[in-house]
């Protein structure tokens, strides 16, 4: 399970995150508080599902939602970093994508996910592909975000 691996090792590490997200709709902070004692180390999360709220919330610009649009890497960026502003927070991971059935173009088809991780080195973000069902892409996008915060706590 890797919200008990990541958990194990920010609290050994004493950092604390938070969490910004899009499609997943809470997915991603459920997993992480799936985890007894996760009041150690997570701070909070916001589902930000309009660019409104990312705007709002967050402090994504309009700039950016209107020139990369919400399913970009910038807009998950500048997620990842509102979201550690907000919560005061060590680390930050954020999700944003489509998770269909529909609302994908040519250009941005369903299952394109961009998760950002904001740490005091900087923002990391990746671009992700997923295949399947709603839930599927959800799923997914979650174990994908798990598995970056995994590799930086590691260091790798």
């Amino acid at each position: 399970m890797l919200e008990a691996k990541v958990g194990e090792l920010l609290r050994q590490k004493g950092l604390t995150l938070a969490v910004a997200e899009s499609c997943t709709g809470g997915l991603l902070g459920m997993r992480i508080t799936e985890i007894s004692g996760a009041s150690d180390y997570f701070l909070g999360g916001v589902v930000t599902y309009s660019n409104a709220a990312k705007n709002k919330v967050l402090g994504v610009s309009k700039e950016i939602l209107e020139k990369h649009g919400a399913v970009s890497a910038e807009c998950a960026r500048a997620m990842a970093e509102g979201a550690r502003a907000l919560f005061r927070a060590d680390l930050a991971l954020a999700i944003t994508g489509i998770a269909g059935p529909t609302g994908g173009t040519p250009e941005k088809p369903v299952g394109l996910v961009y998760i950002a991780l904001a740490s005091p080195q900087g923002v990391k973000v990746e671009r992700h592909e997923f295949r399947g069902s709603r839930q599927g892409v959800r799923w997914s996008a979650s174990e994908a975000a798990l598995a970056l915060l995994l590799r930086y706590l590691e260091g790798r």
